[in-house]
């Protein structure tokens, strides 16, 4: 008999080694190595029956129809939004996120939606389903002519859906299938990739549209090997602040539509709820203007939202003063003060700095700066900003404000939420009204005479 040989698979990457080290490395990752036979690996990369030698047909470019995929509603608009436009049959979607944020919930209350129009399935290997007929009671979809299944067998629960023929199926999650042409155990490299190569070959040879639910691990990525993002047709990620019942759904990538499109939705006791208008949760509703405080227009996608920028100057306790961001890069924070100091006149070297973006969101377009900069600005001189003020734009190392993409529509959504006046770069400046007032500006020197101006 010949002796089986043991390879090593890094949860990480899949990549495989022939002896077990302490870092991966392709991919660098400490600790993520784990034994697994050279059948399960072969078997894992698609390499199990040898290949035989003949051709393949060859296609023109120009005989091939292009078509635009048809789009399914989902019933909830914001979902539709991050999936470019509505459900795409046969494809694969991934969703990621933090555990209890709501992937699940969020799913069900989709599948529910589409199975009142066409055939749906929920596959969980995790709860029981009474656990999910809980859920759906507590959603008001118990009605809903949805079917579960509760199984791990990938073998069993594909021939099941190839017997039933749903249109739309959620597996809740893909770290716990199995298939039984492996030995390792649910969740590892080679039955995550396995059982994720079946289900997306499902998907685009019956034409099911199949939800994968991903586990992720202790730094935000999805757990499994990243083959598995390479795979499916969109990856969506759910973010949230501790505490928050605000929920918001990104994309990462999307074959059908744009990606780093972004969803927004409000947890409440019987599920999520569509937030339409999110610039209203970003915005303090405050009776008068407050120091420290910008408000911008940032674009998220296809999405203009309306964005809080605080900032906070305060003298140091310490002998090294404390430069802290939330919601932007700490080190484009230290580029805009010394741009400040040197264009602006405010030298903050004694002094600690802290600038945060309002509701937990992460900006990193450069349209921020100009914002930032009126905002410490303003913390420095302990005087707000003009009341009804809107800015936007990027600072150059030479003080220059340079224009961003997408001027006017950040103008009319500002227009939109009743704001009077708009400071932005000149070369943003619309040839035709904006039903705004707009204030150009061609460096940082003229943005604060502006201000001081007004002030």
């Amino acid at each position: 008999m010949p002796k089986s040989k043991t390879i090593y698979l890094c949860s990480g990457c899949g990549a495989r080694h022939l002896k077990w080290q302490g870092q991966c490395p392709d991919c660098g990752a400490w600790n993520s190595l784990a034994a697994s036979s050279g059948g399960d690996a072969r078997r894992g990369a698609g390499l199990e029956r040898p290949h035989l030698a003949g051709t393949v047909v060859l296609t023109e470019l120009p005989s091939v129809a292009a078509t635009t995929a048809p789009r399914v509603s989902t019933g909830l608009g914001e979902f539709d939004r991050v999936l470019g436009g509505g459900l795409v049959p046969g494809s694969a979607v991934l969703v990621g996120g933090d555990p209890g944020i709501g992937k699940s919930t969020l799913l069900l209350a989709v599948l529910t939606n589409l199975s009142r129009t066409q055939p749906g399935c929920y596959v969980t290997g995790e709860e029981s389903i009474e656990q999910i007929a809980l859920r759906a009671a507590r959603l008001g979809v118990a009605d809903s002519p949805l079917q579960l299944i509760a199984d791990n067998s990938l073998e069993a629960i594909v021939a099941t859906l190839k017997q039933q023929r749903p249109q739309a199926v959620v597996i809740d999650s893909i770290q716990t299938l199995y298939s039984d042409a492996l030995d390792s155990a649910p969740g590892s490299v080679s039955q995550v990739r396995d059982c994720a190569s079946t289900l997306v070959r499902l998907a685009k040879t019956e034409g099911i549209a199949v939800f994968l639910i991903g586990h992720v691990t202790k730094e935000g990525t999805l757990a499994g090997p990243r083959v598995l993002e390479h795979m499916v047709d969109t990856v969506l990620y759910f973010e949230s602040d501790s505490g928050s019942r605000f929920r918001i759904l990104r994309t990462m990538k999307n074959r059908f539509g744009a990606a780093n499109e972004m969803g927004v939705f409000a947890m409440t006791e019987t599920g999520f709820k569509e937030v339409r208008n999110p610039s209203a949760i970003f915005l303090a509703k405050r009776p008068a203007p407050v120091s420290g405080s910008a408000v911008m227009v940032t674009r998220e996608g296809s999405r203009p939202l309306l964005v809080e920028v605080q900032a906070l100057v305060d003298d140091t306790s310490i002998g090294h003063p404390r430069r802290l961001a939330q919601g932007m890069e700490t080190q484009r924070l230290s580029l805009l003060l010394a741009v400040l100091h040197r264009h602006g006149g405010t030298a903050l070297g004694d002094r600690d700095v802290f600038v945060n973006v309002v509701g937990g969101l992460r900006i990193s377009e450069t349209a921020l700066d100009l914002p930032v900069a009126l905002a410490i600005l303003s913390s420095v001189r302990n005087r707000p900003l003009p009341e009804g003020l809107v800015v936007f734009g990027e600072l150059g190392l030479t003080g220059e404000v340079r224009p961003v993409p997408f001027g006017e529509e950040r103008l009319a959504a500002a227009s939109k939420q009743g704001f009077k006046t708009a400071l932005i770069p000149k070369a943003n400046v619309p040839k035709h009204s904006a039903g705004i007032e707009v204030v150009g500006v061609e460096g940082l020197a003229d943005a604060i005479d502006w201000v001081d101006a007004t002030g």
